[in-house]
């Protein structure tokens, strides 16, 4: 089987009727997988909120999901007894909660079982925003986004920190001139079974991609007791770094350096800024964040892991996705 990788992006003027915001229509929004808090803070901002594009839509159904990772296992229960208080009709399957629902927010916290998941939801065409990590691994992230373009189901995930106010803009500061280079830092901690940047690490590096874009060409990284440093080269020599802390004080941060100045910020992800973009994508159809950049940035994260692997080595991001494209193959087929 051949697979071809197109963009999700939505032709303006070809959105389809049921996301029109001409007319917007309550919608009914079903939780799959309750062992994040995300899931009480979302909940809590569609289901209060009249304004914008969080009107209208209220979440109605949860299904818990849950794994014997100890980020599941240990919390599946406090959140689902949360969201239950919130007035969430708890049920026992995935197709139960299909039945209910208008579009889908995949929370499941461990990322191993997204694509297993997406298989039930994806058969009911209805749109899905993921949560991090897109799945477990950059293969199943490949073959979960070509599962979905299959069935034609909208989806798109991305971290909080792309939509902070001054992250999505520092690459258009004034100040900056041309970009020429960036660093991202937060806190860094990883997750047994997974990709060690998926985990929580993912915050810091979909910063760093909204600052610098697609275009990475080769990755490096140096892990250590306190912090973890990924550097990745972009065309004409632009360096991209991010680094996690892994110990010590750990904010959420930027500096970008220009041709003309260098500017820094700090600012903590922020909720209601997803939400709100979820909240279009469910009404539009149309992803605030493109497939491309998404895979791109799962091909960052595993080809850091690849680097540590290989004592810190380069290692070309073309490569790593030709490897996981053909992986992903097998898992649409097996």
């Amino acid at each position: 089987m051949k697979i071809f990788f197109f963009s999700l992006a939505v032709i303006p003027g070809l959105i389809s009727p049921a996301f029109s915001q001409d007319s917007p229509k309550p919608l009914r929004a079903g939780i799959v997988g309750l062992d994040t808090s995300h899931v009480p803070a979302f909940t809590k901002l569609f289901n209060s909120s009249s304004d914008g594009n969080l009107a209208g839509i209220t979440v109605v159904a949860g299904y818990p999901g849950g794994t014997d990772m100890p980020a599941s296992a240990t919390r599946v229960e406090k959140f689902t007894e949360q969201v239950k208080g919130m007035g969430v009709e708890i049920v026992d399957s995935i197709p139960k909660l299909l039945e209910k629902v208008d579009v889908v927010l995949l929370e499941s916290v461990d990322g191993r079982i997204h694509l297993e998941e997406a298989r039930e939801i994806f058969k009911s065409g209805k749109p899905v925003f993921i949560d991090k990590p897109v799945a477990g691994t950059l293969p199943e992230v490949i073959a979960l986004l070509e599962l979905a373009r299959q069935h034609d189901v909208k989806v798109f995930s991305s971290s909080s920190t792309r939509f902070g106010t001054k992250i999505s803009t520092l690459n258009q500061d004034a100040a900056l001139g041309d970009l020429m280079g960036a660093t991202t830092w937060g806190p860094c901690s990883y997750q047994s079974g997974t990709p060690d940047l998926f985990f929580y690490a993912i915050h810091g590096v979909e910063a760093l991609f909204t600052i610098m874009g697609t275009g990475c060409e080769t990755v490096s990284r140096v892990k250590g007791p306190v912090h973890d440093q990924v550097t990745g080269t972009w065309s004409e020599g632009r360096l991209g770094v991010y680094r996690g802390i892994v110990r010590g004080k750990a904010d959420f941060g930027a500096t970008a350096y220009g041709s003309e100045g260098v500017v820094h910020v700090t600012e903590s992800p922020s909720y209601e800024k997803l939400c709100r973009q979820i909240g279009l994508f469910f009404r539009t159809g149309v992803p605030p964040v493109s497939e491309a950049e998404t895979l791109e940035i799962f091909a960052f994260m595993e080809a850091a892991d690849e680097s540590v692997r290989q004592g810190g080595k380069p290692i070309a991001v073309a490569e790593v996705l030709a490897k996981a494209r053909a992986e992903a193959v097998k898992l649409l087929n097996p």
